[in-house]
């Protein structure tokens, strides 16, 4: 039995590919843990400011954000120090034409005491933004407002509609760019079986993507819980807002992309299969003409409303010159998809289908370079717009996501200057092998059922063959011991005679006297010395031999009917070693070889080169980050918050074990901070030392240590004014304490510092 294994070319597609994939995974994964700090609206104020203490309750508390958002009622929350609400629960919009204000009323008479701001909105690019703050009147409470940490966009419902984000933008490539393949590269490949499946698995993922987006809307920007995905009150406000009208015009779009791809691998194929008469070919080739133009003219539309189902919800809808940069985006998203799809539709071509022509990869060549064009010149407008300035290419996570994406076009367009070498190395395929696949696949077909019913006659005929040889030996084996049992009958009933007198005329004389005159008998002639019967004589006497085992085994009625199920595993067979030979044909050509091989590689490369587009997507913006830490004076949404350490000592002399407590207020970077070190005994009381000193040290900048001057204010306490740490980032805090002349102890504790 010929068994067939994985084929070796599958087998190195498949395992680049699961590479590139691996690749693309360990970034998602990279970027969806720092998931929650891509929000693109960021708030840059408030009054009152965070952790600040004013005198008199404030009449309300706003909010300035980045860029415009949608918020509701309940999008602003302010708490007392019990966890009690106490805003009047009416959004008030302080909105200017270039300020983004928000506020809540406050009730006249609050109490002195630390009060919490909670609050959650949706920037104007679709993405869910949540904070929250402190602020006191009077002076601060003890205790304040239980608060949840509130992470907008995150968890399952986050994770899950991100990667519906990332199918969907791997659907909408996998469409337009196998499309734009058949109907400006290669109409023939609307035959092929596997860029059918390409170009319908793409408008498939899609669909499917963006009914999932539409249904996880509402609990991804609100509460989060997967159980409110069939809540139909949140869907109504989803659709709503600009994100839902965006998903439902895509949805309405897809419908108009089905009937694009019926007609593309309906009539459209069937127009470029093989002409018929020749009278028909101008008729044909008039058909050709005009389904190319329809199918160009309406697909140009369908996916350039698909791209800007994109444009009008994310980056490009707000921000600089939103008016130039939508179309842009609409650009680039095109040109993405002409490039990255049509190199799926390739390489699926090259591996799962008839030889491709070389003015189809040629045709390819040249539209894959005007969308790298386009690519570069939308790509450095977008650069600009989001980024700003050269320095947050490197000091922001946006600018760094940009910078590997710009590493991999150039790695891409590389590979792809090596697969144009290839494409003018190419042969042009003999006519022979360029023939419809249906017809191609058909013939194959037929040829292997024939090659099946002559090999199951063949083995049919022998196990026939070898039956009937037996049963006609049995039967020679029955013939002849019936003839030596008639002949033993017939001489026992003459033997009586032989003994009174002369012997029969057909015979000779016995020994006992002379043959009688009279002689032989002429009409029988001799007796036969076997001993057999008359009867079995006229058989070889007719013709003339004698009856063998292999004359027996002659079938009298034609050969019997094959086995299926012997028959079916010689076709599967045939069609095995039928496939080996076509790929050791196509193997046989270098130049085709190479083509796909580097074909191939730039595929993988474009995996990743989509994951790290989409992220981009998902990322803030650098300018928006800047304008954030201009407009708060350096303050990031963890700036104000007091860093405490606690530090257990033990410097191994009398009295050496104790705690000692740091704080430091407000724990940010480029302002004076206020150092405060509590030393205690391990019964919890003050406990004072000989000697006790502190340092910063922020090793990956190589900056420190930088020792900090304490004053002694009381028993067991020190404190120090003034404080910098000149950079944010995770800083080592050594703390030195002696508690007499040779009992000394050095203890380090990291302390992260906001900006």
């Amino acid at each position: 039995m010929v068994t067939t294994g994985l084929r070796p070319r599958r087998s190195a597609v498949l395992r680049l590919l699961v590479v590139a994939l691996a690749l693309a995974g360990t970034l998602i994964g990279a970027l969806g843990g720092a998931a929650p700090a891509s929000a693109h609206a960021a708030l840059t104020g408030s009054t009152p400011a965070q952790g600040s203490v004013v005198d008199r309750a404030p009449e309300q508390v706003t909010l300035t954000f980045s860029e415009g958002v949608a918020m509701g009622d309940d999008s602003i929350r302010v708490l007392d120090p019990q966890g009690k609400r106490v805003d009047d629960k009416k959004l008030r919009n302080l909105s200017s034409d270039r300020v983004v204000k928000y506020g809540a009323g406050l009730p006249p008479g609050l109490r002195d005491g630390t009060y919490t701001v909670a609050w959650q909105a949706v920037s104007a690019d679709s993405h869910p933004v949540a904070g929250a703050f402190t602020f006191s009147v009077g002076a601060p409470s003890k205790t304040t407002a239980p608060v949840a940490q509130q992470e907008a966009g995150g968890g399952l419902v986050g994770a899950l509609y991100g990667i519906a984000r990332y199918l969907a933008y791997a659907g909408f490539v996998l469409l337009v760019g196998g499309a734009a393949f058949v109907v400006a590269c290669r109409p023939a490949a609307a035959l092929v079986r596997s860029v059918q499946r390409l170009v319908v698995y793409g408008w498939a993922l899609l669909a499917g993507t963006t009914v999932a987006m539409l249904l996880l809307r509402s609990p991804y920007t609100g509460s989060g819980d997967l159980a409110d995905v069939f809540d139909l009150g949140g869907l109504q406000q989803v659709l709503i807002t600009k994100p839902g009208a965006a998903l439902i015009s895509r949805l309405l779009l897809l419908a108009a992309a089905a009937l694009f791809v019926a007609v593309l691998f309906g009539a459209y194929a069937r127009a470029h299969e093989p002409a018929g008469a020749d009278a028909d070919s101008e008729e044909q080739a008039r058909r050709r003409k005009d389904l190319t133009f329809g199918l160009g003219f309406g697909g140009v539309i369908v996916a350039t409303g698909l791209a800007a189902t994109w444009a009008m919800a994310e980056h490009a809808s707000t921000g600089l010159q939103p008016t130039v940069a939508m179309p842009v985006d609409v650009l680039h998203l095109l040109a993405v998809a002409v490039w990255l799809g049509g190199l799926a539709a390739l390489v699926v071509s090259l591996y799962w289908g008839p030889p491709v022509e070389r003015t189809a990869v040629r045709r390819f060549s040249r539209l894959a370079f005007g969308s790298v064009v386009v690519l570069v010149a939308t790509g450095l407008y977008q650069s600009w717009r989001q980024v700003g300035t050269w320095q947050a290419l490197t000091d922001t996570t946006y600018g760094r996501l940009l910078l590997v994406k710009v590493a991999l076009v150039v790695v891409l367009v590389g590979i792809a200057w090596m697969s144009r070498q290839w494409t003018g190395r190419l042969a042009e395929v003999p006519a022979a092998e360029l023939r419809a696949p249906e017809e191609a696949a058909k013939e194959t077909e037929q040829g292997t059922e024939q090659e099946a019913r002559k090999e199951a006659r063949k083995e049919a005929g022998k196990e026939a063959g070898k039956e009937d040889r037996q049963e006609a030996a049995k039967e020679a084996e029955k013939v002849t011991v019936g003839a030596s049992a008639a002949a033993a009958t017939a001489g026992t009933a003459s033997s009586p005679a032989s003994k009174t007198g002369p012997a029969p005329e057909s015979g000779p004389a016995p020994e006992t006297g002379p043959a009688p005159e009279s002689g032989p008998a002429p009409e029988t002639g001799p007796a036969p010395q076997s001993g057999a019967s008359p009867a079995p004589d006229e058989t070889p006497a007719t013709n003339g031999t004698t009856p063998t085992a292999d004359d027996a085994a002659s079938p009298a009625g034609g050969t019997p009917a094959p086995d299926p199920a012997r028959a079916a595993q010689l076709a599967r067979q045939q069609a095995a070693l039928r496939t080996a030979r076509t790929k050791r044909r196509r193997d046989a050509d270098p130049e085709r070889l190479g083509l796909r091989r580097s074909v191939l590689a730039e595929a993988s490369v474009a995996v990743v080169l989509l994951v790290v587009t989409t992220a981009l997507t998902a990322t803030e913006p650098a300018r928006t980050e800047a304008a954030v830490k201009a407009t708060s004076g350096g303050q990031s949404a963890e700036a104000g918050r007091p860093q405490v350490l606690t530090i257990p000592f033990d410097t191994g002399g009398p009295r050496g074990k104790g705690t000692a407590r740091v704080r430091l207020a407000p724990g940010r970077s480029g302002s004076a901070n206020t150092l405060q070190l509590r030393i205690s005994d391990p019964a919890g009381k003050p406990m004072d030392v000989p000697e006790a000193k502190v340092s910063f040290t922020e090793k990956a900048k190589k900056l420190g240590p930088l020792s900090v001057t304490t004053r002694h204010t009381g028993k067991g306490q020190w404190q120090a004014s003034g404080v910098q740490l000149p950079v944010p980032g995770k800083w080592q805090l050594s703390l030195v304490v002696r508690t007499s002349d040779i009992d000394q102890v050095t203890e380090i504790k990291n302390v992260k510092i906001g900006s």
